[in-house]
């Protein structure tokens, strides 16, 4: 019984992407909510659960806190009280004795509360896990696949980033020139993340202009190792841009390592803007070449 416990829970923790000990303390809190309801355990208020995941050995225990005048016999005790039951301790009003008791089956109404409990926990993890991971990767571009989606420009967009969480894809962020079906895969910048009462809110953008920056990062192997420098970016998404390019090495063509053999790099970055058209221009500290240029 015990190792199944144990199979149980490190599948639970797989299959949610959760570490195996958020997924313990979600067990102990809803065992800990069972045996406060089951009226078998004696209707304990107070009470503290611990699974040791080596054994699968439950320890549950009752707390009582030492008071000066008791309201609630289950769960306080006296000073009196308190060196009596542990009189080889120090005691002081306001602390909080552990007393072990008897692990007991719970009752139906118990196991679905611990259910929903456990249910709630895992929910409020993954959430934090989801926000901790994506706020930390704002400006990043992942490839995501559309899940829901309007024919025409204005909807709200929903998105899927390679099935850890699900990022939004609002009107202002959106190509006008753009059509977002459901399936589609495209690739996406995170805009920001937020904290709202349903859980993290990932914004996604395809009109930024670090949305092409990061394209040609991923696309042009001199970019990203910085022998080109990306000076500039001028974009009207869907429609059209200008890349200023500067080689910080001699002898390198900043314009044709950007474009590639055939085309072949800014083509592809091209079809991932759907025909957005984009001029590669050399950046000069002369104003005069530059504008030329």
């Amino acid at each position: 019984m015990k190792s199944e416990f144990l199979i149980a829970v490190t599948q639970l923790a797989a299959e949610r992407n959760l570490p195996q000990d958020m997924v313990v303390e979600a067990v102990e809190a809803a065992l800990a909510s069972a045996y406060r309801k089951d009226s078998a355990s004696g209707g304990q208020s107070n009470v503290r659960v611990h699974l040791d995941v080596g054994s699968g050995e439950i320890d549950v225990f009752q707390l009582k806190t030492v008071v000066e005048e008791i309201t609630n016999d289950l769960a306080e005790m006296t000073l009196e009280e308190a060196k009596a039951a542990r009189p080889k301790e120090t005691h002081e009003i306001g602390d909080i004795l552990e007393f072990e008791m008897e692990p007991q089956v719970a009752g139906r109404i118990a196991a679905q509360t611990a259910k929903q409990v456990v249910i709630q926990r895992l929910r409020e993890a993954e959430r934090e896990l989801v926000f901790n991971e994506f706020s930390e990767r704002e400006g990043e571009v992942f490839t995501a696949t559309v899940q829901r989606g309007e024919s025409r420009y204005g909807g709200v967009v929903t998105l899927d980033l390679n099935g850890r969480a699900t990022a939004i894809l609002p009107p202002s962020e959106q190509a006008q020139t753009e059509r977002y079906r459901l399936g589609m895969k495209m690739k996406v910048m995170i805009l920001e993340v937020l904290r709202t009462p349903r859980g993290p809110e990932i914004i996604a953008t395809r009109t930024h202009a670090d949305l092409l920056r990061r394209l040609f990062e991923m696309e042009v192997p001199e970019i990203y190792n910085g022998i080109v420098e990306i000076r500039g970016i001028s974009r009207e998404a869907g429609s059209r841009a200008k890349v200023a390019v500067f080689a910080k090495q001699e002898g390198v063509d900043p314009v044709g390592a950007c474009v590639g053999l055939r085309g072949i790099r800014i083509q592809n970055i091209v079809n991932e803007l759907q025909g957005e058209k984009i001029d590669v221009i050399q950046w000069s500290k002369d104003d005069a070449v530059f504008i030329s240029h």
